[in-house]
């Protein structure tokens, strides 16, 4: 028998909190309690603005009535500042907050201008860098996810912006807003917030309930407009990116959303391979934040985190990981879904069979025992998530800087002694405006491309005056070599007699040659 929504969500509610109090309510009230906030005063609640607390069974807030919440916080509160990124797509306005102590708010200028002469590395020593890093703020992106499916991250960003502009006397977040300037994204994909919930809204309290949405919630690409990240070709990829290179946040961190059923939440470090061109303090960086993720998780009575499980660091075209090669600790998670807001009840014997012993493993610790799954649950990870990631920005704000300055300033060093010293580009194409895009992509990268004023030599062959010639002794030089040269996916297996393991993703995308068939006629010099 079909129950009405109200009938629904009183049986739920009533339901759920006898079976809870069996079966995982201790871990569920910890970290209730742990995301508790002391507020200040004339700071509104979400649930005073919106009606109700995002996170609410058979409850989604869309973008316009979040932007609306971060308006009226703004206006209560020194500690955030509203920055316009852009339009989306279908013409709204993109906002975004930008969270901080007051005293960092009011010299925004200045750390921003910290944090982009570390990105670059030009012009230091490392003693003037050290003294940058010293005396700078760790920026870090944060965001409520680009897959508007997954719709846990947009409402935890609304609890998040709460609990870091609102609370009082809190150490931890006083740390945070001291040595981190937050920039948080309600969302990474307005529109189709609004669109997805729209269609939840529609629905519940009817059989369609839990229905997928029959319709591209991104124009043109749907859930791949997380493949654009060096393409740049939608709307929303070049503001997420002209952002990123103004402000040059040393960490980038994206919440999405999937099934990794049982665990509760995917972290890095992820699986092998990885690529070769991130600079390792990257990589090194993306182990110490994922152990720190779970520890935090655990200590704060929500167990299921899993390490290296799934995905890959491979790909470079995810929107949230290739500011990796621009030497930013860039990286998502996946915290576990069932459907929109609408509840689940899971028990031990719909697990797969390797996981029904709940046996502890070493990189998934502390093994989810079932129960109840709400959008609650959802968003208090990634709640939590976050602040760890926060947390862990405050304590090693300097340390963080000045491995950003070291990367560039390996990354210039290493490419003065070594090949490819450069790319050359020349005019003279098949497809002379093909290969004027490639070199447009390039820029809205953030990397730079010279313009030869004379006629020069190399490789065996003369290049007019014009040719386009990228150097390779820039910061963000493993962008180009990671997007030029052609890959060659490893062979990874279990043994020597196993089938080789696919790829999570893409294998092979080497610009020139395939994205622009042929079209830039590349010689290393």
């Amino acid at each position: 028998m079909r129950l009405n929504r109200w009938f629904r969500k009183r049986a739920w509610g009533a339901a759920a909190g006898l079976l809870l109090g069996v079966l995982s309510a201790a871990g569920a009230a910890r970290a209730q309690v742990a995301f508790a906030v002391n507020p200040a005063p004339n700071v509104p609640t979400p649930e005073s603005v919106l009606g109700h607390r995002p996170g609410d069974d058979f409850y989604l807030v869309n973008y316009d009535e979040s932007r609306e919440y971060f308006r009226k916080l703004a206006a209560s509160s020194n500690r955030v500042k509203l920055i316009s990124v852009g339009k989306t797509t279908r013409g709204l306005d993109w906002e975004i907050a930008i969270i901080s102590s007051p005293e960092n708010l009011a010299n925004l200028e200045k750390y921003k201008g910290i944090s982009r002469k570390l990105a670059d590395g030009r012009g230091l020593t490392d003693e003037s860098a050290r003294a940058l890093a010293r005396e700078g703020r760790a920026i870090v992106h944060l965001d409520g996810g680009l897959h508007s499916t997954e719709v846990a991250g947009a409402q935890q960003s609304v609890n998040l912006a709460y609990k870091l502009v609102a609370s009082q006397g809190d150490p931890e977040v006083d740390a945070i807003l001291n040595n981190v300037i937050v920039m948080l994204w309600p969302t990474l994909n307005p529109d189709g917030q609004n669109e997805v919930v729209g269609w939840y809204r529609k629905n519940v309290g009817t059989s369609f309930e839990v229905s997928p949405l029959p319709d591209l919630y991104q124009e043109y690409v749907g859930h791949d407009n997380n493949r654009d990240g060096y393409m740049n070709n939608m709307l929303e990829s070049q503001d997420v990116t002209g952002t990123e290179l103004e402000w040059t946040p040393v960490i980038f961190y994206c919440h999405h959303q999937t099934a990794p059923f049982p665990t509760r939440i995917f972290i890095p470090p992820f699986v092998e391979p990885i690529s070769s061109n991130m600079h390792p303090l990257m990589g090194r960086w993306l182990s110490v934040i994922g152990t720190d993720i779970a520890a935090y998780l655990d200590a704060h009575g929500m167990p299921g985190a899993v390490n290296r499980v799934g995905f890959d660091n491979w790909y470079p075209g995810f929107l949230d990981y290739t500011h990796i090669f621009r030497n930013s600790i860039a990286f998502f998670t996946e915290t576990a879904l069932y459907r929109y807001a609408t509840p689940r009840f899971y028990t031990v014997d719909e697990f797969p069979k390797d996981r029904r012993e709940l046996r502890a493993e070493v990189f998934y610790s502390s093994p989810w025992k079932g129960g109840w799954w709400r959008l609650r649950d959802a968003v208090n990870y990634m709640e939590g998530a976050s602040m760890s990631v926060l947390d862990t920005a405050a304590k090693y704000h300097e340390e963080l800087l000045y491995n950003r300055y070291q990367a560039a300033r390996d990354n210039m060093e290493r490419f003065r002694k070594e090949p490819p010293f450069a790319y050359v580009i020349p005019r003279e194409q098949r497809d002379t405006p093909e290969a004027g895009t490639l070199v447009e992509k390039l820029m809205v990268n953030g990397i730079e491309v010279q313009e030869a004023t004379g006629t020069f030599h190399a490789n065996g062959r003369d290049y007019p005056a014009g040719t386009w010639v990228v150097l390779m002794d820039q910061p963000f030089s493993p962008l180009v070599k990671e997007l030029f040269e052609p890959q060659s996916y490893p062979e990874l297996r279990e043994s020597p007699s196993s089938p080789p393991k696919l790829p999570y993703d893409v294998t092979g995308w080497t610009l020139p040659s395939t994205t622009f068939w042929l079209a830039a006629d590349m010689s290393r010099l």
